[in-house]
């Protein structure tokens, strides 16, 4: 074996074994002192940084298990799969339904986003719009845009006439009535039905739905991000055969 793949042999079961490490670390594995033969072996073996704690931990490219918005973290470091925290909040608010104050993120991410909002602002990467009071980073696509920023004044809407429903305080005869049409769906359609009424309620809908169905709440906002990013196939809605005969089908009988 030659030297540089058995350095890459030796990261590799290293960060198999610990999950993350620091430069520090690495080098005292590897036994050198340059930081470019670390970073020379880590290349080879496709590796991630940590957005948090300054880039200073790193990982294989196949060890996280990231969550729905591409987000892992591990003994209170964190990665994602979009990049470093620049690039993980462009993502991030590109793809959000309603966009993200910086507050928002900051509880998502779990670090402080407000400055590199700020700068990709400044780079024209993200857009700013204060709406109810709070500024709300967006996608700079106008489309998208409009999309995010309807959606968010629905959830203020919603909020200021105290439509943020508490399950606690539905009728029993509706939380019936909904646990019985959704017993009628199948898997997928209990998916996305989960996730548009979750989407009605706004912030905490994830949470107030899976309460009701006795879903996991994974499962409702996997639903809820198919549906806004249109990520659905549409099935076949009768069977191969099935509907009203062709009008030459008819004139052959």
């Amino acid at each position: 074996m030659r030297y540089s793949e058995s350095r890459e042999e030796t990261v590799r079961n290293f960060l198999y074994d610990k999950e993350l490490a620091t430069l520090p670390e690495l080098k005292a594995t590897l036994q050198t002192s340059a930081p470019m033969t670390v970073f020379r072996t880590l290349r080879r073996v496709d590796y991630l940084s940590s957005y948090s704690h300054r880039g200073k931990f790193y990982t294989l490219r196949e060890i996280p298990d990231f969550d729905l918005l591409g987000l892992w973290s591990c003994r209170g470091v964190h990665f994602s799969r979009h990049g470093n925290l620049l690039d993980t909040a462009k993502t991030l608010v590109g793809q959000a339904e309603a966009g993200y104050t910086a507050s928002e993120l900051d509880g998502l991410v779990h670090v402080e986003v407000k400055h590199p909002l700020l700068r990709l602002t400044r780079r024209g990467e993200v857009a700013r719009r204060r709406i109810g009071g709070s500024y709300v980073y967006l996608n700079t696509n106008a489309a998208r845009q409009r999309q995010q920023v309807l959606m968010r004044e629905e959830r203020q809407a919603y909020a200021e006439v105290g439509a943020g429903l508490d399950v606690e305080f539905l009728p029993e005869e509706l939380k019936a009535a909904i646990i019985l049409f959704f017993s009628l769906l199948n898997e997928k359609q209990r998916r996305f039905y989960a996730g548009v009424e979750s989407a009605k309620l706004g912030y905490g809908g994830d949470q107030k739905i899976a309460e009701i169905l006795g879903l996991d709440v994974h499962t409702v906002a996997k639903g809820r991000l198919e549906l806004l990013r249109r990520d659905v196939e549409v099935d076949r809605v009768r069977a191969a055969g099935g509907g009203r005969k062709s009008v030459e089908k008819k004139l052959r009988q």
